[in-house]
């Protein structure tokens, strides 16, 4: 998936951290229904927190940006975040008999709070670019996974999330993202980004919130004997 023209560049320059994100056993394991359950159920848990903290981190956008049309964007995505893409880890949760009050006093584990506040402190420390290179891989990469995840076919027990993910609605999330990422970029860097002086600072921005994804990964098949 391209979602734009800076997302395939910011992708590439995260080199082998991109595909041991994207191709993690857990994401393997959700495709083809090997994952254990209570790794997932962990794994929800842990992502809902996370998603609390990344709706703050859209929230922030929209006091970074520079234009309406790029606050209308962040919010909106905001909206789509907290009314959502968490009600499935609410539902899922629901039906195993943990709340959504327990969901939200829930303890974070080390790999979530090192992400999410990573993401966060490059929001409160950078700019509207920073904000959007460290929010990217979350936004984007759920993307590109579910819509590879959908090819596989065949019975799993994780289809709800694969269906959320893969479904219209969140890959019209990612297409606005990603022309959202690529407007700030232009106005901000000029045509030719590559060339500014911000842009490595920006791939590194983007790795380094990759590498958090893949511990995050980890973290949900380590609650796991």
């Amino acid at each position: 998936m391209s979602y734009g023209t800076t997302f395939p560049l910011w992708r590439a320059a995260a080199g082998d951290a991109w595909s041991d994100y994207t191709r993690h056993p857990f994401v393997e394991g959700l495709g083809d229904g090997t994952l254990p359950r209570a790794a997932y159920l962990h794994y929800l848990v842990q992502d809902y927190l996370y998603l609390v903290h990344y709706s703050r981190a859209w929230a922030l956008a929209v006091t970074k940006a520079e234009t309406l049309d790029e606050m209308r964007a962040c919010a909106a995505t905001v909206h789509a975040l907290l009314n959502g893409e968490m009600r499935l880890h609410v539902q899922t949760c629901a039906a195993e008999g943990i709340s959504e009050a327990e969901l939200f006093a829930a303890a974070e584990a080390p790999q979530n709070i090192a992400y999410t506040r990573y993401v966060l402190d490059a929001g409160h420390s950078g700019d509207f670019l920073d904000l959007m290179a460290a929010l990217a891989p979350c936004v984007l990469g759920y993307g590109e996974i579910g819509a590879r995840l959908a090819t596989f076919g065949g019975k799993t027990p994780y289809a709800d999330w694969i269906a959320t993910y893969a479904g219209a609605d969140y890959q019209a999330v990612c297409h606005k993202a990603g022309a959202l990422i690529d407007g700030a970029v232009a106005r901000r860097l000029g045509e030719v980004p590559e060339d500014s002086p911000r842009w490595p600072r920006l791939c590194a921005r983007f790795q380094t919130a990759t590498r958090l994804e893949v511990d995050f990964w980890a973290m949900g098949l380590r609650s796991c004997p």
